[in-house]
C-alpha cells in the first residue's frame, strides 16, 4: 500500500512542479513524423540513449515545418516541442542562433540535470540547418541520400 501511495505523491509533485508551459510540450505528440525528402534533416544522439531527428521544410527562407522523431525520455520531447514552438515559420536569420538556454527558458521548470536534453534539440536543429544549406549548394544530392 506505501508503494502505491509513494508513486501517487511523485505523479502528483510532477505535475505540480512544472510549469504550463512544461507540461504541455512534455505531452505534446502532434509533431512526431518522418518527413520524406525533407528540405534539412539533422540526427544527435546523447551518451544517455536519447535521439532526436528534425525534419525541416523551408521556402524561401522560412521556416515552414518542423517535425522529428524521438526515442528519448518526457524531458528531450518537451525539448523537441519547445524547439518547433521557436523556429516553425520564422526567417532562418531568426533563428540560425538558437541556444539551449532560450528552450530551458520558455519551459520555466526544466530540471537542471535534464538541460542536456535543450542541447540535444538545439544540436539536431543545427545539424538540419547544416544539411539545408548544403542542400542548396548542391541540389542533386538530395536526391541520393538515405536517412
Amino acid at each position: 500500500m506505501s508503494e502505491s501511495k509513494s508513486l501517487d505523491s511523485e505523479t502528483l509533485d510532477f505535475w505540480q512542479d512544472h510549469s504550463p508551459r512544461y507540461l504541455e510540450m512534455a505531452i505534446r505528440s502532434d509533431r512526431h513524423e518522418r518527413i520524406e525528402n525533407p528540405d534539412g534533416y539533422g540526427k544527435k544522439s546523447r551518451g544517455c540513449g536519447d535521439t532526436l531527428e528534425i525534419f525541416l521544410m523551408i521556402r524561401n527562407k522560412r521556416i515552414q515545418s518542423v517535425s522529428f522523431a524521438l526515442s528519448g525520455c518526457i524531458h528531450t520531447n518537451a525539448c523537441a516541442n519547445t524547439l518547433v514552438q521557436l523556429t516553425e515559420d520564422r526567417a532562418i536569420a531568426e533563428v540560425i542562433e538558437i541556444k539551449p538556454q532560450a528552450i530551458i527558458d520558455f519551459l520555466q521548470t526544466l530540471p537542471p540535470h535534464e538541460h542536456h536534453c535543450a542541447e540535444l534539440a538545439v544540436a539536431a536543429f543545427h545539424l538540419a540547418l547544416t544539411d539545408f544549406f548544403e542542400n542548396q549548394k548542391a541540389p542533386w544530392k538530395k536526391a541520393y541520400k538515405k536517412r
